[in-house]
C-alpha cells in the first residue's frame, strides 16, 4: 500500500512540476509584452503553489520593479539573493532598485578581529562548514590509524603532523561552523512595507515617536511583543514598529 501511494506521490509532483513551469513561462511572457500586473499575479499563484527558487523572486521582483513597487520588489531581490546570494545580475538589479528608497542610512563597518571571524564565517553555510569538519575527523582517523600501525618512523611522524593539522583543523572548522549557525539565527531581516512607519520608543502607540521609515528599507527585527516588533537599523539605531508595517525576509 505504502508502494502505491509513494508512486502516486511521485507522478503527483513530476504533475505539479511541469504545471509551475507551464505557468511560469506564461508569466514570463506576459513580462516581455510589457503585462507585468498580470505576470505578477501569475508568479505569485506559483508561490502560492509552494514552488520557491531565485528566478522565480528575480522575475516577480523585476516585475515590481517596472510598475515602481518599490517595497515588493526589494524584498523579492532580497529573496532572490538568500537563495542565489553570488548571482551578479540580482546584486546589480537590487542596487537599482535601492536608490528609490528615501531613507540614507548609515552602515557601522565591523573592525579588527570581529570583521575577520565574520567575513570568514559567511565564506561558507553552516552545512558546508559542518560537512568540512565531518570530512576532517575521517582524515584524522586514517592518518592516526596509518600512525598506530605502521612501523616506518619517517611515517609515523608523517602521519602524526598529519592527524595533529587535522585535528586542529577539525576544531577551527567547528568553531566557524557555529559561528555562522549564531550569525544565521541572529538574522532576522525584513522590509518596511508601508509608505511611512512611525518607530516608537515602546511598543505601544502611546509612546514617544523615535523616527520615521519609508517603504523599501531593510531592518533587522531582534524582538517581538504582541504585535510589535523591535527593530535594529545598520546605524545601531533601535524602537518598535507595528508588525504589519515590515514583513519578514526569513519566512518562506
Amino acid at each position: 500500500m505504502k508502494t502505491v501511494f509513494y508512486i502516486l506521490l511521485f507522478f503527483f509532483s513530476i504533475g505539479s512540476f511541469a504545471q509551475n513551469q507551464d505557468l511560469f513561462e506564461k508569466a514570463n511572457t506576459l513580462y516581455n509584452d510589457g503585462k507585468y500586473a498580470e505576470a505578477i499575479d501569475i508568479y505569485n499563484s506559483i508561490l502560492d503553489n509552494g514552488n520557491h527558487s531565485a528566478d522565480l523572486y528575480y522575475n516577480l521582483a523585476n516585475a515590481h520593479y517596472k510598475l515602481n513597487n518599490i517595497a515588493p520588489s526589494i524584498y523579492f531581490y532580497e529573496k532572490a539573493l538568500q537563495l542565489a546570494p553570488n548571482d551578479f545580475d540580482i546584486k546589480n538589479n537590487i542596487a537599482f532598485a535601492r536608490n528609490m528608497t528615501i531613507d540614507a542610512i548609515d552602515v557601522i563597518p565591523d573592525a579588527g578581529f570581529s570583521k575577520v571571524l565574520k567575513t570568514t564565517a559567511n565564506k561558507m553555510s553552516f552545512d558546508n562548514w559542518a560537512k568540512t569538519s565531518v570530512g576532517l575527523v575521517f582524515c584524522f582517523v586514517i592518518l592516526f590509524l596509518i600512525y598506530y600501525f605502521t612501523y616506518s618512523t619517517i611515517n609515523k611522524r608523517i602521519a602524526f603532523i598529519g592527524s595533529l593539522t587535522a585535528f586542529v583543523l577539525v576544531c577551527i572548522t567547528l568553531a566557524f561552523a557555529f559561528h555562522k549557525y549564531n550569525l544565521d539565527k541572529k538574522d532576522n531581516p525584513a522590509i518596511v512595507f508601508t509608505q511611512e512607519s512611525k518607530v516608537k520608543s515602546d511598543p505601544n502607540n502611546r509612546s514617544e515617536e523615535s523616527f520615521r521609515l519609508h517603504e523599501g528599507t531593510k531592518v533587522q527585527v531582534i524582538e517581538t511583543y504582541n504585535d510589535w516588533k523591535k527593530i535594529k537599523l545598520s546605524d545601531g539605531k533601535t524602537g518598535w514598529v507595528i508588525s504589519d508595517d515590515i514583513k519578514l525576509l526569513n519566512a518562506f
